[in-house]
């Protein structure tokens, strides 16, 4: 029995793991994700540019707990997942392989989680895709506008000396609260994001550029999360471009950095699954 085949077995969601996966060929891809399997809503989690599915070690069995069927994937070129030019266009864009793999799992609509950089495609499928989507959350994201008044806001937050320094990143990537309470996760995670993108892979483009005026078309109910202690898309930014949603709300977890579900899981996954759970 295959890889692919394995994947679709169903599976009790007390046995969602994140090393239980698959591969599945897609176009111009060989996608590792993992499915947690069960009949409830799908929700489809999107790792950051320094992540991969290990990212989301501390929300996976939560939320299939939860009643969620919940999926994630490394992007191309990240983690397992392998560009394969034979078979289709390279980069192409996060969004077509998400799309390509929801088809591949026959998924009905379904609730969409991006954090940092996965929150620069959910925002390209959400408007890309309004028919399948259910909800929407992005968290810890400057969602990678376009807009001259964003790109100088950037300019602004950007921390001399810090910013661009691929040895000191971490600094940026992590609260100093969690650097100092949890060393062993730290580890973990600087561990996680050295070995996160194969060597030379491309970074994958939107498909089309993060406009403002492209935000507001979206349709889905929107969750903002913001991390107090976020150097890199502090509250203040978040709200910022979230006033273009048509539908959002906005909450912020204190203390928290960058990489907020990581750092602060407990609070993370109770706004999240407080947010998909509530009643239309």
């Amino acid at each position: 029995m295959s890889s692919t085949q394995l994947s679709n077995q169903p599976r009790s969601p007390a046995q969602a793991d994140i090393h239980a996966g698959a591969f599945v060929n897609l176009l111009g891809v060989r996608l590792w994700y993992v499915d947690s399997g069960g009949a409830g809503t799908p929700v489809v989690l999107l790792h950051a540019n320094t992540g991969t599915v290990e990212a989301w070690r501390n929300q996976i069995e939560v939320f299939a707990k939860a009643g969620l069927r919940v999926i994630a994937f490394d992007r191309r070129g990240w983690g397992k997942s392998t560009a394969d030019p034979v078979t289709g266009d390279q980069p192409s864009s996060v969004a077509e392989d998400l799309d390509a793999l929801a088809d591949h799992l026959d998924l009905p609509s379904f609730h969409l989680v991006g954090i940092a950089g996965g929150g620069f495609v959910a925002l390209d499928y959400a408007a890309w895709r309004p028919e399948r989507l259910r909800r929407l959350i992005v968290a810890a994201s400057n969602g990678q506008f376009k807009e001259p008044e964003m790109q100088a806001f950037y300019d602004r937050i950007a921390v001399p000396g810090l910013t661009g320094n691929a040895d000191l990143r971490m600094y940026l990537e992590v609260g100093v609260s969690y650097r100092a309470e949890d060393p062993e996760g730290l580890a973990r995670f600087v561990q996680m994001e050295h070995a996160a993108r194969q060597p030379a892979a491309p970074p994958q483009p939107m498909r089309t550029p993060n406009t403002f005026a492209k935000i507001s078309t979206i349709q889905a109910r929107t969750l903002i999360i913001s991390g107090g202690a976020d150097l890199l898309a502090p509250p203040s930014l978040m709200r910022f471009w979230a006033r273009h949603l048509r539908n959002a709300t906005l909450v912020n977890i204190p203390d928290a950095g960058h990489s907020l579900n990581w750092e602060r899981p407990q609070e993370f996954n109770a706004q999240v699954l407080c947010f998909l759970q509530a009643l239309d």
